[in-house]
Formats: C-alpha cells, sequence, structure tokens
C-alpha cells in the first residue's frame, strides 16, 4: 500500500469506525454500563488496526502466525468486542450480551473469549505483555507476526508502562508497535498531560521508540503512520495518537463525567449523528496471514538424564533450580527463562550459559519480568520460567493476579526466602510470600526442601497448565532423597517416622532441616517426633496432615521460615479445622520483623531453629 490511501480505502475506514461506534454504544445501552466514550475516541484505531492492518483469521483467531494485539486500556473492551463483530467473528445479538452473567463478553477483556491473549483492565500491564509476545515472534520464532498494543493515556502513568518501553526498546522489537490514545480525559479529572504531544512524544522517544505523532481520528494519518513503523528496524515504533473521548458525539466529545457510564437517555441523538456521517464505502480486502511461525506441539516435558546428587551432600535448593533448568532445556525448546538481574544468585545463570538464546535479562523490573513472562507463554508459545529473590515478587502481585484472570501457564521462582538468608537483611527476606501466593487461585506453591525435590518441583512446575510458584533457600541443606524419588502436586513426604511418635513436625526449607535435626536430638532424649515434608503448601496434602496427625495423638508443631499470617501454619490449622479428633497445634514461625545476623542465630532468635522446635515438642507432651 502507498502512503496515499485510496479515497475508497479512507471512506471504508471511515464507516467501519463509525459502527464500531455505533456497535459500542448498542451494547453498553443493553448492560446498562461500561466505557462507550473511551471506546469511541480508540474507534478509528480500532478501524484501520483490524479492517487494514492485521493479520488474522476469523475461524482460527489465535493462529500461530497472527498478528497479536492487546487491548492495554481494558475498559475499552466493547470496542474490540465491537471491532471483532464487526469482522464477522460473531454476531450482534451476541455483542448485546455484553456483561451479562451467562456471557463471555465481560466488562473488561479475558480468554474465555477465544481472541483475547491476556487479560487486562488493571492498567499498565498490557504493553509488557506485548513485549513478551513480541520477543518470542522476533527472537524465539523467527516469525513474521506483529504485535500492536493500545494504551490509555491515564494508564501512562503506571510506572510499569515505562519498565515495557524500556525493555522493548533494548532488545530492538521493530515488530512491536505501541499507540498511545491521548483522548485527554482520565476517569475523575484530565489526564496530567492533556494533550501536550510533544512531551508525550519526547518521552517515548527517549526511550528508544521511533515515535510518530498522529491525529487519532484521521484513518489516513494512522494508515500512513503504521506502514511507516513496518519500515522501522531495530527499535520499536509507537504512535501517539490526539483524540477525544466520545468522539464523534458533540454531546459527550471530549466532556467529564462520561466515564463509564452508558449513553441510554442520550444515545437516540447520539447514533443519529453518528449515522449521519457513513459513506456506505465498499468493503476493503484485508492483507492474509503469512504462516510462517513454527507450530507447537504440546506434549509432557521429562529431563532426559537421570539426577546425580549425593545424599548427605550439602546443596542449596536455588542452586538445584539451575541444575533443573538446564536438564529441561535439554528436554524441550519450549523452555525460556527470564530473571531480575538475579541470575548469579536464582541460579538461572547456569541456563543463561547452556542456552543463551532462550534466557531473558529482565534487569530490576520486576513487573515488567511478570508481564513479558505472560507474553511469551501466551498461546502456549513457549513454557517461561522467571526469578527473582521471592521478596521482589511482591511487587509484583497485581501483574501475578492478573496472570491468574489471563489463565496463564508462568512459572516463577523465588530465591532467598526467610530469615535464613542472614546477614543481608529484612529488606531481602521474603516473609510474606506464601500467604500472597496461596490466594492466587490455580496456583501450585511449591516449597522443596533438599536438591532432589527441588529439581521435580521445576519438573513438575513445566507440565503444569496453570501458575506455579517455587521457593528456594539461600542456605545448603543436605541432600535427603534418593535421586530416583517420585513426587507429585499435592502429596507430602514423611522423612522420619516410627510407631512411638509423640509429635507430629511440619517443616519445609530450611525448617525441615531444623525438624530433622530436633528429631535426632530427641531420639537420643528418648523421645520420637514424626517428620513431615509437605513439598507443595497448595494444594497441602490433607489426607496426610489428618492421618498422621491423628497417629500422633492429635500433636502437631509447624515451623515456618515466615510470618505466621497466611503461612504453613495457617494453612495446617485449616486443614485441622476438620479433624474428627481433638487436635493441639503449636505455630514456630517469625513473629517480628527481623534483623541482620548469621543464618543459624536469626533461626534462633526467631524461634524456628531445631532447639525452638525441641522445646515446642516438649512442651506439647508434658
Amino acid at each position: 500500500m502507498s502512503h496515499k490511501p485510496t479515497t475508497a480505502l479512507v471512506q471504508y475506514l471511515e464507516d467501519k469506525a463509525n459502527e464500531i461506534r455505533i456497535l459500542s454504544i448498542e451494547c453498553t445501552n443493553a448492560s446498562k454500563s461500561g466505557h462507550p466514550t473511551s471506546c469511541m475516541s480508540a474507534a478509528e484505531i480500532f478501524s484501520v488496526l483490524f479492517f487494514n492492518e492485521m493479520r488474522y483469521d476469523n475461524d482460527y483467531p489465535k493462529h500461530p502466525s497472527s498478528d497479536r494485539f492487546i487491548l492495554s486500556k481494558g475498559h475499552a473492551a466493547p470496542g474490540l468486542y465491537s471491532a471483532w463483530c464487526a469482522a464477522g467473528l460473531f454476531d450482534k445479538e451476541k455483542l448485546l450480551t455484553l456483561r451479562k452473567i451467562d456471557s463471555d463478553l465481560e466488562g473488561h477483556p479475558t480468554p474465555r473469549l477465544n481472541f483475547i491473549d491476556a487479560a487486562t483492565g488493571s492498567l499498565g500491564q498490557g504493553l509488557s505483555v506485548a513485549a513478551g509476545m513480541a520477543y518470542i515472534g522476533k527472537h524465539i520464532e523467527h516469525a513474521s507476526y506483529r504485535t500492536y498494543c493500545l494504551i490509555g493515556d491515564g494508564e501512562s502513568a503506571e510506572g510499569s508502562i515505562w519498565e515495557a518501553l524500556s525493555f522493548a526498546s533494548h532488545y530492538k522489537l521493530d515488530n512491536l508497535v505501541a499507540i498511545f490514545d491521548i483522548n485527554r480525559l482520565g476517569q475523575s479529572e484530565a489526564a496530567p498531560l492533556e494533550h501536550d504531544m510533544d512531551v508525550y512524544r519526547k518521552r517515548v522517544e527517549a526511550f528508544g521508540f521511533h515515535t510518530m505523532v498522529v491525529d487519532g481520528h484521521s484513518v489516513e494519518e494512522i494508515l500512513k503512520a503504521l506502514e511507516e513503523a513496518k519500515s522501522v528496524k531495530n527499535k520499536p515504533c509507537a504512535l501517539i495518537c490526539k483524540t477525544y473521548k466520545g468522539h464523534g458525539s458533540s454531546d459527550v466529545a471530549d466532556k467529564l463525567d462520561f466515564h463509564g457510564k452508558a449513553l441510554n437517555s442520550l444515545s437516540d441523538k447520539i447514533l443519529a449523528e453518528i449515522k449521519g456521517k457513513m459513506h456506505g464505502a465498499e468493503e476493503q480486502p484485508r492483507p492474509k496471514i503469512n504462516d510462517d511461525a513454527p507450530q507447537i506441539v504440546d506434549k509432557p516435558v521429562a529431563f532426559k538424564s537421570a539426577l546425580e546428587y549425593e545424599q548427605g551432600k550439602m546443596i542449596a535448593t536455588r542452586v538445584a533450580y539451575g541444575d533443573a533448568l538446564v536438564k529441561l532445556g535439554e528436554a524441550s525448546d519450549k523452555v525460556v527463562v527470564l530473571d531480575a538481574d538475579t541470575k548469579n544468585s536464582t541460579y538461572a545463570l547456569k541456563f543463561k550459559n547452556a542456552f543463551p538464546d532462550r534466557y531473558i535479562e529482565c534487569f530490576i523490573a520486576e513487573q515488567n519480568m511478570v508481564g513479558v513472562s505472560l507474553g511469551c507463554g501466551a498461546r502456549n508459545r513457549t513454557i517461561p520460567f522467571c526469578s527473582t529473590f521471592a521478596t521482589f515478587f511482591t511487587r509484583a502481585m497485581d501483574q501475578i493476579r492478573m496472570a491468574a484472570v489471563s489463565q496463564s501457564q508462568l512459572n516463577m521462582v523465588g530465591s532467598h526466602c526467610g530469615v535464613s538468608i542472614g546477614e543481608d537483611g529484612p529488606s531481602q527476606m521474603a516473609l510474606e510470600d506464601i500467604a500472597a501466593f496461596r490466594a492466587i487461585p490455580n496456583l501450585v506453591y511449591f516449597y522443596p526442601s533438599d536438591a532432589v525435590s527441588a529439581c521435580r518441583a521445576v519438573e513438575l512446575a513445566a507440565n503444569y497448565k496453570h501458575m506455579t510458584f517455587i521457593r528456594t533457600s539461600r542456605p545448603a541443606t543436605p541432600v535427603i532423597y534418593a535421586n530416583d524419588e517420585t513426587f507429585e502436586i499435592g502429596k507430602a513426604k514423611i522423612v522420619k517416622e516410627s510407631a512411638e511418635d509423640k509429635v507430629l513436625v511440619i517443616g519445609a526449607g530450611i525448617t525441615l532441616d531444623s525438624a530433622m535435626k530436633a528429631h535426632s536430638s530427641l531420639q537420643g532424649k528418648g523421645t520420637n517426633i514424626r517428620v513431615m515434608d509437605p513439598f507443595t503448601i497448595k494444594p497441602l496434602d490433607k489426607e496426610a496432615v489428618l492421618k498422621h496427625a491423628k497417629e500422633c495423638g492429635g500433636r502437631v508443631i509447624t515451623v515456618e521460615d515466615h510470618y505466621p499470617e497466611g503461612g504453613i501454619g495457617e494453612a495446617v490449622a485449616a486443614v485441622l479445622s476438620d479433624a474428627d479428633f481433638i487436635t493441639k497445634h503449636k505455630m514456630l514461625a517469625v513473629r517480628e520483623i527481623p534483623r541482620s545476623g548469621p543464618p543459624a542465630v536469626l533461626l534462633d532468635m526467631f524461634g524456628i531453629s531445631a532447639n525452638k522446635v525441641e522445646d515446642a515438642v516438649m512442651d506439647l507432651i508434658e
């Protein structure tokens, strides 16, 4: 296409833009809620993308080679749904079910729909997902599909947008186009820069984007900019589109107090005004998919070689994580690994050294790393593992929450958990992560206690179809399992047991080591305890907890390198609440903000050492 489009094409795209406006108003009227004015500002953008620019197949919306579109400003979902309806993916009758309880056309996009790759609506996240998709397209699949992301001006205040801009520029994602809908108005007042297009341009340019300011209501200018974007090499592109919220209607355009409101009472007049602008233009051809993306074969991933750890040898689970990644990388080229500049501490560095082309450095931008990971795994293109210190994942909890809504296969690995990291002090100590991740739907929380179980956790995570979190520890702990030991999600291990056990002690990671040391000491004093390794905290092996608690007279101790709220102790307490026998449960946990010091000293100071386990056992049986 030349930079000067035909009159027929311009009129056709203007008609489609107004059709999208009309449909957006009608479906939000039907639901009596939604954001029609936010859709109206982006109507020409939707029109040019869906009816001239993007390559896709209505019969297979997630075709491996189709162009990708992420609606970061997720409240404009009615505009996206209207675009797909106008393109013929579904009929108007379905569109009018918007926001109904039995409709998958929800208030904000989710992958319940076959044309949505990631849930959006919590603002500021879409560009990271789009960058992850673009990275896979350019650097892993070497395919020609392009990725487009529509971003609102209000959400550009979110730091995650700028993290994503920095990432995309660093990796020269020339297959990515960020489109900013600068419609001036936020939810409750004007956006901070209003229509200062030059400041927007300078800021985005400063992050390394080829940046074009366009009239967002001129299909001709949008066409020209997108054509120019295709010629730009080794840097991503951005369109800064000057638009007006509610454009198309003289009654609501560029006016406050219409955000998130259906236009029912005004709609007859507004719809008549918009329909009066229609040309009745003939349909124009759309580009075809260039089918050059590799096909993905979905099959189980298993290590090709046996583990070779020596029982009793001291190995940190974070080190074993690195070993497991290399074995996974040997087994499947779908495995990609991301890290936030902690790879030499999380041991993701081992994967980078073995498979540098499948390692993605995300630098110190954890929110973006999680979003990019989601984009990498979208459409089952890769199996992503992302890692950093466990405590730093907490700053990405909104991205993690939305990844669950996105039904993502996303594997996160957090190292340096708890007071056992020692001298680095409380800012580096993850003591809240079990509580946070237990609240995430469909997530499996692995807490391996030795090198063998850490490797098996990684292998299981690679085959789990939803989200996982693996908690790894800084200190070395003894290898307790044989290399061929089998592990299952939701199945605990009993590592010390006798017929005379008085108390069931449940520990994980470093505190399983505390429990085993207490077992040895108490046994020498004539007292036997049973020691359980839960392996997964979510799901917890309820049957095992109840069975072994009953066999130990209902006496249970949980010991964890975590705050008590939401941790292992409370998870076990919930199980014991269903017991049909009397239980007595002591929870050992970190009960105040810790401090720097040697790991062994900290474990004792904060009540989770072997000595403290012994004391708790004696208290229970006296």
